[in-house]
């Protein structure tokens, strides 16, 4: 049952603050890796969490199919490789907002933006 929950993808973990999303685009450092564009903003907190955006621009995919799959296998991938993430946060006591913008005008399978999004948790853990 707590490993059911672990890869869980809760409403407690998805970013959806308007002052959150503003201090993450403002302040944040951000870096790419194909075929995401990603933002993170990390600072000390007593309380250390992790808050995702996901993110499949309309200009990119004007079908709203291709932008719901893009992001669904993004928020799967992401699901499945949190933990990486989770265990750097909570051992250093930081509190990080994350959002992975898919820019690529292709379609891509789920290996590849799966390997994508391991990359990326662990190049963040890296730099909080």
């Amino acid at each position: 049952m707590s490993e059911a929950r672990s890869c869980s993808l809760p409403k407690g973990e998805r970013l959806s603050s308007l002052t959150s999303l503003r201090r993450l685009f403002a302040d944040g450092r951000s870096g790419f890796v194909y075929p995401f564009r990603y933002t993170f903003y990390a600072a000390e907190s007593a309380s250390p969490s992790v808050e995702v955006l996901f993110s499949v621009p309309k200009r990119n995919h004007k079908r709203a199919n291709k932008r719901n799959l893009l992001r669904r296998r993004t928020k799967e991938a992401y699901r499945l490789n949190k933990s990486t993430l989770h265990l750097a946060v909570e051992a250093r006591g930081m509190d990080v907002d994350l959002a992975l913008v898919y820019s690529t005008k292709e379609v891509l399978p789920y290996n590849t933006i799966a390997n994508a999004v391991c990359k990326i948790l662990a190049e963040v853990a890296e730099r909080c």
